[in-house]
């Protein structure tokens, strides 16, 4: 049997070759390839183009440079020990007021001065001042690590070689341009001088205050000795000023200057100079010494101010110059013979010691300023930097945002107390009149009326009014604000109620009128500055609005609180007294002038019931029958635009005939009204009311 041989066929398959996929090794490898070439493309690119920005920049900073080096000061090394110039301070007549510069002091040297007292400036100012080349890298980055990790400006970069630069040849304008400019004379002065002359220019010729250029004149004027015979103490104490010589002048705040003179001193260990046993035994500082007084010496507070803006207007003074200025000495004796009699006749009674008072001329004119009662025993300028509740005398900014609000002068509003909210005023005397009219209220000076009105308007667009005639301070939004509880200096206030008497239009004081080089024989007076001729000042509130906030504070001097201030004159006013009597005002204005006047105690301690209706409306008045007399300048907006020729009852009856169906012969002084309590009063005749505040 044949066996069958089973055969298989196999059939040819296809094989598929698939291509051998690239490891994982070898795909990282191209990738990375491909991004070392994409990253050394890119960084060859940038490389290229920061060289040529880089150029460019480098370029543009030396044209800048080349052109800020262009309009440098011509400087020559005798510039730097040249004497100190003189000052000549002139009122608006052309008399001398006060003289400045070297009438003080002496040049000195470094090599004069005692060891200790060089050091408490280097302590205070560059202590690595022997070690940089002008500008010091190092304490220019301490300086900005301190202000970071603070979070505010601590610590200042400037070295003292850049300050004698910026004193000598700059002005105080803060601009990278004059930066610049600083650095490269800083450069200059280190070349050209010696460290030690460096120094002693800038010791001959940095302010000191009280009117005080250089340590040798400081130390006659606060001590009264050479800078030579100073002690620790004393260089710690003058040292102090170099930060800012009136905050911490010891004729100005002897306490300030006593804390700033022990922060000298630590300086002074710190830097290694003095042992810690030292500073020790002042532990307890006694007050600084003080400038001999001259009694009646009160100009010094004007020709201050005058001197503290010349940086400003015209930069470093490097020659005698004659600054004529707005003050009007017949204005300024009135003021100081008036406060002066006021004081010694209130101050033992009422417990008052000081008064300080401003007058401007409503274009800002500042025509005479009182900043105390005698700059020898204090140097403080209440006029211009005391921050002193106003009181009442803020009130018409509160009628005035009503008015602006839609209120009118004669709509009524309840007088009564206030029994509801954690603020409960009352009125002074603690009398209440039920429904009054805004012009009765503000009359008599009714502070629930002031307060509702605040409630009614809003502290912020009361605060906004402010703002627009002049006032700057900090002012809390609460209905406090109604009553004047915010500080506010005196000038301010003063710049307020001129904006008020102008009508409406803005008003910015000023001191200066022109500032000239001093005659010499050889050489052209060359003017310096001088005022523009004035300009239309913006309107920053209605002029409508105006004049019935003007009437409602003309009845205040003719019928209300500030009688006492009345003069043969136009005149619109507020009185002020603050909580516990411890601020009394007066300001008010007339178709040329604005005054204020404040009387009180520096430490803040109450009087004994003095208020603005009393000495202080005194004051106003003598000062501005005075001013008067003279009828110098134009007359200005308020009056003069709200027509007041045919009295006071027909300017009212004009300005409310077109709504009021009384129409226009209605007159305030006809309105009989009711009482609470009905009995007929004319609101401001016969009705008994409370008129001390």
């Amino acid at each position: 049997m044949a066996t069958a041989k089973k055969t298989t066929t196999k059939k040819s398959a296809k094989k598929t070759v698939k291509k051998k996929s690239p490891s994982k090794k070898t795909t990282s490898k191209r990738a990375s390839k491909k991004k070392t070439g994409f990253l050394s493309w890119l960084i060859a690119k940038l490389l290229k183009w920061s060289f040529v920005v880089g150029l460019w920049v480098l370029i543009g900073v030396g044209i800048m440079m080349a052109w800020y080096a262009s309009e440098l000061p011509s400087v020559t090394k005798s510039m730097v020990f040249e004497r100190r110039p003189t000052v000549i301070i002139k009122s608006n007549n052309g008399t001398v007021l006060d003289r400045y510069g070297d009438v003080k002091g002496k040049i000195i040297t470094v090599e004069d001065l005692p060891p200790h007292v060089v050091q408490a400036v280097l302590a205070t100012e560059d202590r690595r001042f022997y070690e940089h080349i002008g500008f010091d890298f190092i304490g220019f980055a301490r300086a900005m690590f301190v202000n970071v990790k603070a979070m505010s400006f601590v610590q200042g970069g400037s070295t003292i070689t850049q300050q004698l630069a910026k004193n000598l040849f700059l002005s105080r304008e803060r601009k990278i341009k004059r930066k610049v400019q600083e650095l490269m004379l800083s450069f200059w002065l280190e070349y050209e001088l010696s460290k030690d002359e460096i120094l002693s220019a800038y010791l001959n010729r940095v302010y000191l205050g009280s009117g005080t250029y250089g340590i040798d004149a400081a130390a006659r004027v606060y001590f009264g000795k050479s800078a030579q015979e100073l002690s620790i103490r004393e260089a710690a104490t003058i040292a102090g000023l170099l930060k800012a010589p009136s905050r911490y002048s010891p004729a100005n705040n002897p306490h300030k200057s006593a804390m700033r003179t022990k922060v000298v001193l630590q300086a002074m260990v710190n830097a290694g100079y003095i042992d810690q046993t030292e500073v020790d035994s002042y532990k307890i500082l006694p007050p600084a010494p003080r400038r001999k007084p001259s009694s009646g010496e009160t100009i010094r507070y004007f020709t201050d101010y005058v001197v503290s803006q010349l940086g400003d207007l015209v930069g470093t003074v490097e020659s005698d110059i004659i600054v004529e200025t707005t003050l009007d000495k017949d204005i300024q004796q009135e003021l100081e013979e008036s406060m002066t009699k006021a004081l010694l006749e209130y101050g033992p009674e009422r417990n008052v010691e000081q008064g300080a008072g401003v007058v401007l001329r409503l274009d800002g004119a500042v025509m005479g300023m009182m900043g105390g009662k005698d700059f020898g025993s204090s140097e403080f300028n209440r006029a211009t930097d005391s921050l002193r509740p106003p009181g009442s005398s803020f009130k018409p900014f509160v009628y005035l945002t009503a008015i602006e609000e839609g209120w009118k002068i004669d709509d009524t509003i309840v007088d009564e107390k206030i029994e509801k909210g954690r603020y409960r005023p009352q009125n002074f005397g603690h009398e209440y009149y039920g429904e009054v009219t805004l012009y009765e209220a503000l009359t008599m000076s009714l502070n629930t009326v002031s307060v509702n009105l605040m409630r009614d308007v809003g502290p912020n667009k009361v605060i906004d009014m402010a703002r627009r005639l002049g006032i700057t301070a900090d002012l809390e939004p609460d209905l406090s604000l109604a009553l004047g509880s915010s500080g506010v200096p005196m000038m301010q206030m003063a710049t307020a109620y001129a904006t008020l008497g102008r009508g409406g239009l803005a008003v910015e004081p000023f001191s200066i009128k022109r500032v000239t080089t001093s005659p010499k024989e050889s050489e052209e007076i060359e003017v310096l500055y001088e005022r523009e001729a004035p300009r239309r000042n913006r309107q920053v509130v209605a002029k409508e609005h105006i004049y019935q906030i003007t009437a409602m504070m003309e009845s205040v001097v003719q019928n209300g609180t500030g009688q006492a201030a009345q003069i043969p004159y136009p005149a619109a006013g507020k009185t002020g007294t603050s909580q516990d009597f411890r601020d009394a005002w007066f300001i008010g204005f007339t178709p040329r002038y604005a005054a204020a006047i404040w009387m009180g105690n520096d430490d803040n301690s109450p009087t004994k019931r003095l208020t603005g209706g009393s000495a202080p409306a005194r004051v106003w008045r003598e000062t501005m029958m005075r001013a008067h007399t003279k009828r110098g300048g134009p007359t200005y907006g308020a009056f003069s635009g709200g027509d007041f020729s045919g009295g006071f009852d027909d300017f009212l009856s004009r300005i409310l005939s077109d709504d009021d169906p009384r129409g226009s012969g209605w007159s305030w002084g006809n309105w009989n009204r009711k009482t609470p309590e009905g009995e007929e009063y004319t609101p401001l005749g016969r009705h008994q009311w409370d008129l001390n505040e």
